[in-house]
């Protein structure tokens, strides 16, 4: 499997062996953060993470990209990987963690209508926004489907997907070994991974190493 990893953001210099990182009272707890913050975002009640829609362009969307996205961008990505993806006609993709479906949006833009979109979030609130911009769209469950789900326990059978892909979510998940296993699980063999995200290059402090501040 070929995976495209590029850091979306680093905090000073590489990070050392001696780094801790952050963890959560428990796996459930930090879920639970996470899962209310981001229900919070698709509310527009708040949310630790959002950035200006000025911002988008810093992180790779283009001004197509964001006409494509549309009211599902709302600001909680860090970078593009669908772009990364470079995703061809007819490929099927899945995207971990797809909040309101920008990322599906623009994936279903590449693979058109012979490809196949399958987006993966745990906070319904979110899918609730994704399954009304794709019916806004006009995408039906034969090109686009938005699954409720953990990344570490995907709703998709082995080796089932060409491409998948994930926007600053992996460092959300109280257990990314598993969510690593989970995507190469339903990797079809020769498929790829593309992921934007943040990582951590030396130990927080202990105000940052809450459940809370862990859900962004």
């Amino acid at each position: 499997l070929a995976a495209r990893v590029p850091v979306a953001m680093a905090v000073d210099k590489p990070r050392a062996a001696t780094v801790k990182p952050p963890r959560a009272t428990s796996d459930a707890a930090q879920r639970a953060s996470v899962a209310k913050d981001y229900a919070d975002v698709a509310n527009q009640a708040g949310g630790c993470c959002v950035s200006s829609t000025p911002n988008r362009s810093a992180i790779g969307y283009t001004e197509a990209d964001r006409a494509v996205a549309g009211d599902a961008d709302l600001g909680v990505g860090c970078g593009t990987p669908v772009r990364l993806a470079a995703l061809k006609r007819g490929e099927t993709v899945l995207d971990l963690g797809c909040g309101a479906g920008v990322d599906c949006f623009l994936a279903h833009e590449d693979v058109g209508r012979e490809g196949f979109v399958v987006g993966v979030d745990m906070t319904p609130d979110m899918l609730a926004k994704a399954r009304a911009g794709a019916e806004k769209r006009g995408l039906g469950s034969d090109v686009l489907e938005f699954r409720l789900g953990e990344i570490e326990n995907l709703p998709a059978g082995d080796a089932t997907m060409d491409v998948v892909v994930s926007n600053c979510v992996i460092n959300l998940s109280p257990d990314k070994p598993r969510v690593l296993r989970e995507a190469f699980r339903v990797l079809k063999p020769g498929g790829r991974l593309a992921v934007a995200d943040v990582v951590q290059t030396k130990t927080l402090p202990e105000h940052l190493m809450t459940n809370e501040a862990l859900s962004c």
